[in-house]
């Protein structure tokens, strides 16, 4: 009999891992307990930006002509706990309010809710990012609370989803990372996952804290990659060298690798920030925390360069932003997304903006969660209507629409043609050639 799959809790994740079983071929039953998001979803619509992702979900949620009608959507947990085998746990794990510590409120509100209606056999996968030990303590909770006892199992499978493309790193991970008490846990994981299995995607076994800390280790090893870089950066700046040479020379190093060498203005997002400072929490927790104190550095350096971008603004435009128009180009963290979370963009955006500058800021798909976040900031929509009349260009999320952009029509309505690139990713040459004055952070000579 096919496994039938839950998956609790609908955001970012949830949404996709719910969408993408149910393309591998399983009949799954999606939870959240906020019932506008049910009713989007019902409707085959996402509640955010996610390429291809609303594509898979209205090929499979039932009710929609032509759908499989493999993916349904519900409030209960009752209803979740009588149809599934296998519970995903895709819920959020966001920093503490004035603390570094992760939230575990909405992981343990979930586990508390599905428990009772565990009448059966079932294997419960927490997919959240959580801090180590919160797997064998939720086992003992699960087991404690769950009417069938001890044949609740429960497993840690952390997702390594990059926004922009979470559908292929669901339907297509490089590795699939799952942390066991049993050999039941693991079959059932190898039945979830038989399609990627058999594409050649690496199954690799582990007991509960690795597995949780892999997800934490990893995104730490990306975040001390790229403050590394930003850091060559500032050298840069006071050497009058080229971070983008160094970056290209060093990164031919097969040890050292070309990716997340490009300087700019750091990470932003709802998991990198945040994760990084849990795991230095948690390590302080467990005794350890001497083993991860550089990483207060790695975030120092991330949260130094929005603060340089803004002086480099600055002195672009004389030395002061009052009466100056600044135009923004980028408002979420990162290209093909809608989030804005601990953007470093709109984080510079609103500084200058405090500061006294006139900000404009456009973005092709996140508008409006930025207008939530900073609804004083003017808003354009389109690139040319942003930095029309303005004194300096930001380019602060790489989006390949603003790759493409014409220098020369932008130049016909900037008061000047000043651009700062703070993601080293345009062609200064063409902007160069068209009367721009360029500057990325780095290169100051370059």
């Amino acid at each position: 009999m096919a496994l039938k799959i839950t998956v609790i809790g609908t955001g970012y994740l949830g949404a996709t891992h719910a969408a993408a079983m149910a393309e591998l071929g399983f009949e799954v039953l999606g939870l959240d307990v906020v019932p506008e998001k049910i009713e989007m979803l019902q409707r085959g619509e996402v509640p955010m930006y996610e390429p291809g992702l609303e594509e898979l979900l209205r090929r499979h949620v039932a009710g929609i002509e032509g759908a499989s009608g493999r993916l349904r959507f519900t409030t209960s947990y009752e209803e979740a706990g009588a149809f599934g085998d296998v519970h995903f746990i895709c819920v959020n794990t966001p920093q503490k309010h004035g603390e570094y510590a992760c939230d575990m409120s909405y992981v343990e509100s979930a586990f508390d809710a599905l428990a009772p209606h565990l009448t059966r056999p079932a294997l419960v996968v927490g997919k959240s990012t959580v801090p180590v030990g919160s797997a064998a303590r939720l086992a003992e909770r699960l087991a404690a609370a769950a009417p069938a006892g001890a044949e609740v199992e429960l497993a840690w499978n952390p997702e390594f989803l990059r926004e922009g493309f979470a559908v292929a790193d669901t339907l297509h991970p490089d590795r699939i990372v799952v942390g066991v008490a049993g050999e039941r846990g693991e079959e059932l994981l190898r039945e979830v996952y038989a399609t990627p299995l058999a594409e050649g995607s690496p199954f690799i076994v582990m007991d509960y804290p690795t597995s949780e800390l892999v997800k934490t280790s990893a995104n730490s090893f990306l975040a001390t990659k790229i403050s590394f870089i930003n850091a060559m950066a500032e050298v840069c700046e006071a050497a009058d060298g080229d971070v983008v040479k160094l970056a290209e020379a060093i990164g031919h190093d097969e040890r050292i690798g070309k990716k997340y060498l490009r300087a700019g203005i750091g990470f932003g997002g709802g998991c990198l920030p945040k994760d990084l400072r849990a795991f230095m929490a948690r390590a302080g927790e467990l005794g350890a925390d001497q083993a991860l104190t550089f990483l207060r550095e790695i975030d120092s350096i991330n949260m130094r360069r929005r603060g340089h971008m803004v002086e480099l603004t600055r002195d672009a435009v004389g030395g002061g932003f009052l009466g100056k128009r600044v135009a923004v180009l980028g408002a979420t963290f990162k290209p093909d997304s809608d989030d804005v979370r601990d953007s470093p963009a709109l984080n510079v955006a609103g500084q200058i903006h405090l500061q006294g500058g006139q900000v404009t800021v456009y973005d092709p798909k996140g508008m409006e969660n930025a207008r939530r976040v900073f609804p004083t900031l003017r808003y354009a929509d389109t690139a040319l209507d942003a930095v029309r009349g303005a004194d300096v260009v930001l380019h602060l999320t790489e989006w390949q629409e603003f790759r493409e952009l014409d220098p020369a029509t932008l130049g016909d309505v900037v008061a000047e043609r000043r651009i700062l690139d703070g993601r080293n990713a345009l062609d200064p040459a063409l902007w160069r050639k068209a009367g721009w004055t360029y500057r990325a952070l780095g290169r100051p000579s370059a």
